[in-house]
């Protein structure tokens, strides 16, 4: 292929004992130009794409984004559309749409299952599907809206899992190189709700491969069904509760991701077309991290949870204005801020809802609003912009701030805004 990409060399393969949860790619690509981005994204913002692209399956994502890149447009990747707020005037280029569908099971170490997940998979339909199987370690992430591509780029987590603890590896289409990498767990950067894919490192996910527990090996006398088979350890306070036991205690699956899904939907955070709360990206902001030094200044009642490892985002405290220091809010932290002083992590919807934001707020004539069931999440109450959603975003930021002298960050990534 001619361009300064050249065609991408196969990655290694492995050897596949069985193919379960096929979904078998059609082949070829689905191309459209003026498409509205909005009906893509679960805020349901967002206005048309110059062009937008859908391979079908892998060998024809790779060769789309080849092309793509070669010919100079402007573009960016879609998966499910959970974690992205875009402008109302569109994109001006091509938007890669990630569909690509299938999950390999490949040869594993006795006692656990390696599964090559394909970047569009729905993310909620994977989990469903290792609880069915009676395969541990990712139950307590039911319920998160997106594709399984996304997964790694943000490390997503919630009850106490993260899915970088499951990553075996990802497969990778750089942009710097047009060639197919397959990065592995320990070279993805992974931290708080960030990867290397979020500092620098772009391209296209292909596909993840993840490394599982099988729960039902432990019995192999039994025939009982896989959701059955017992999770990881429950590692979080209120899904603990939610389950009537102790952390530490090991529950069925299909109780765990039961639990989860009603947790989740207690706040909106489940997508459900009879409940508007959920016409959202999630949560809006990440929990930050400041120094324990820091948080002692905070209002007793303030929740805060003790940080450990090098891999933890930090989220900047300002400092107080008489220092003569200046902190610029999308900007690298202070270098006061990055030593190894212990930290603690905030809870992001007390501080919103401790700056005056509660639950159901908006800003006048705003279609924007704070969940009704959540201060966390921004909603789409019904035709809002996206110009009314980032407003929302920065008038919390700014009250936060305010405040309690901290910057909260968004999780979604942004398109044509700020």
């Amino acid at each position: 292929m001619s361009g300064r990409h050249g065609r991408p060399e196969p990655h290694d393969s492995e050897p596949h004992d069985s193919k379960p949860h096929d979904s078998e790619p059609t082949g070829g690509s689905v191309e459209a130009v003026d498409v509205v981005l909005g009906p893509l994204t679960t805020l349901r913002v967002g206005g048309p794409a110059a062009r937008i692209i859908e391979p079908q399956g892998e060998p024809e994502l790779l060769q789309a984004a080849l092309d793509v890149w070669d010919s100079g447009d402007d573009w960016f990747v879609l998966g499910g559309g959970s974690n992205v707020v875009i402008s109302d005037e569109g994109f001006d280029g091509t938007v890669i749409r990630v569909v690509t569908r299938g999950v390999a099971r490949i040869v594993a170490p006795s006692g656990t299952v390696r599964l090559r997940v394909q970047a569009g998979e729905p993310w909620d339909e994977l989990v469903a599907y290792t609880v069915e199987q009676g395969w541990s370690g990712l139950e307590a992430l039911s319920g998160i809206p997106g594709s399984t591509g996304a997964s790694p780029i943000q490390n997503i987590g919630a009850y106490g899992q993260e899915v970088g603890d499951a990553i075996v590896s990802v497969d990778f289409l750089d942009y710097g190189t047009g060639r197919v990498e397959r990065i592995a767990r320990d070279d993805l950067e992974l931290a708080y709700r960030s990867s290397v894919f979020k500092h620098g490192k772009r391209g296209v996910v292909l596909s993840v491969t993840f490394s599982l527990t099988d729960s039902t090996a432990q019995d192999a006398a039994s025939d009982m069904p896989g959701s059955l088979a017992l999770g990881d350890p429950v590692a979080y306070p209120q899904l603990a509760t939610a389950l009537g036991v102790a952390q530490g205690d090991r529950v069925a699956l299909g109780a765990v991701r039961q639990a989860v899904l009603d947790l989740r939907r207690s706040k909106g955070m489940v997508l459900d077309a009879t409940d508007p709360d959920s016409v959202s990206a999630g949560s809006f902001f990440t929990n930050p991290v400041v120094s324990e030094n820091f948080a002692r200044g905070l209002p007793a009642a303030a929740p805060r949870w003790p940080v450990g490892g090098e891999d933890e985002a930090l989220v900047i405290a300002l400092p107080d204005p008489a220092s003569g220091l200046s902190v610029d809010l999308g900007g690298p932290l202070p270098a006061s801020e990055t030593g190894a002083e212990p930290r603690v992590k905030l809870s992001a919807a007390w501080l919103i809802e401790h700056a005056g934001i509660g639950r159901g707020f908006s800003l006048p004539g705003s279609r924007a609003a704070i969940s009704s069931k959540h201060t966390l999440a921004i909603v789409n109450t019904g035709q809002a912009s996206a110009a009314q959603i980032a407003e929302l975003s920065r008038y919390i930021q700014n009250r936060v701030s305010a405040e309690f002298g901290v910057v909260l960050h968004p999780e979604p990534g942004f398109v044509g805004l700020f």
